[in-house]
């Protein structure tokens, strides 16, 4: 009788923990992966599908309620501008109509994971987080990473701590932010980085651990609304290098840019006839933003001054004739930007307003 009572019990005990277990997998959050491709999928033969990604996670329902879309499958370099819009709007449609998802993975190739990832950052306009992740080795290589920054990511995307944080890139067991991390090595795994600023997070096996939240504007705090354009502005990276001829500066100004970020040297130096091709530049009404090509430091907001471009035509100053003071030109300073990131902030600036007052304070702000 008694060992008959014992058994009932066990039983009892089993079904309960069975329903626990029910239960808490029913309360996972909801995370969605919308795969673009890159090299985490490009397996030889073909690339995986969102599915097929999903599948090859590690105990991913331990900690989420794991989906998968398809948005593109193709490497990062060759996701045009407007794929971009249409994957923020992507992103900003499943968060408005699904109130129970919990996070968005983004999958993406890492050459240019970082400026998608802070286009997202500016774009996708609600505090649930979005991870982007990507892997240094294809699912061919021996030493796949794939498969371990896919859990993390999703890990990532489940917790709670990871609300408001904008936009993550999380792969090699850190979480860094879309706005300051950064591309570092062309091979090895621990490519990613946020140089000074250091990373948010770690993911560690017991748990997801936060050091710090990013301070700047983005996501739901962002005031760049994509839902009704169809294309970015025309925005060009130029780099200082020594006795660099302005006349490239001049001829994207000629071709339709709208704006031009210069990578410059140091704190913000030029060299050969770039000053005349950014002055060129002005003149057409681009707006020019200043960065540093160093990789790291601020760089502000300055009225430098310099001479006017040689107008074709004109005739030569009389000798002992009284030089004019030298205009000044408003530049605007790209602050701790990357030149690419730049870019990505100026382009979404142009389509709000041409004002270089208000396109600094943008910056000083994102």
């Amino acid at each position: 009788m008694r060992d008959a009572r014992r058994r009932l019990l066990v039983a009892a005990l089993l079904l309960c923990l069975g329903m626990v277990s029910v239960a808490g997998a029913d309360e996972l959050p909801r995370v969605r992966l919308v795969a673009t491709g890159g090299t985490i999928s490009n397996r030889d033969g073909g690339r995986l599908s969102a599915d097929e990604l999903v599948s090859l996670i590690p105990d991913v329902r331990r900690f989420a309620r794991a989906e998968a879309e398809q948005f593109s499958n193709t490497s990062s370099s060759q996701l045009t501008l407007r794929q971009w819009l249409a994957l923020a709007r992507r992103l900003n449609e499943l968060y408005a109509s699904q109130a129970d998802l919990g996070g968005l993975v983004v999958t993406s190739g890492t050459d240019t994971l970082e400026e998608l990832a802070y286009f997202l950052h500016l774009t996708v306009r609600d505090p649930r987080p979005v991870v982007v992740v990507g892997s240094m080795r294809n699912p061919s290589t021996l030493g796949y990473e794939g498969a371990a920054n896919l859990l993390e990511a999703f890990r990532v995307a489940a917790s709670p701590d990871a609300r408001g944080k904008g936009v993550l890139v999380v792969l090699n067991d850190e979480i860094n932010s879309a706005r300051e991390v950064t591309k570092t090595d062309a091979l090895r795994l621990q490519t990613f980085q946020s140089r000074t600023a250091g990373v948010l997070g770690v993911v560690d096996a017991d748990r997801v651990v936060f050091y710090r939240s990013p301070v700047k504007r983005h996501t739901a705090d962002s005031e760049f609304d994509v839902s009704a354009i169809s294309a970015l502005p025309r925005v060009d990276v130029v780099m200082v290098y020594q006795d660099a001829a302005g006349d490239l500066i001049q001829a994207a100004a000629d071709l339709g840019a709208q704006g031009i970020v210069v990578a410059a040297a140091g704190a913000g130096a030029t060299s050969g006839t770039q000053s005349d091709g950014l002055a060129y530049a002005a003149g057409k009404g681009v707006v020019v933003v200043t960065t540093t090509r160093t990789g790291s430091g601020r760089i502000s907001g300055t009225r430098s001054s310099g001479p006017p471009p040689a107008q074709a035509g004109a005739a030569p100053a009389p000798a002992g004739a009284t030089t004019p003071p030298r205009p000044r030109r408003a530049s605007i300073g790209g602050e701790d930007l990357q030149p690419v990131k730049a870019r990505i902030l100026l382009m979404l600036a142009l389509t709000r307003t041409k004002d270089p007052v208000e396109i600094q304070r943008m910056f000083l702000q994102y």
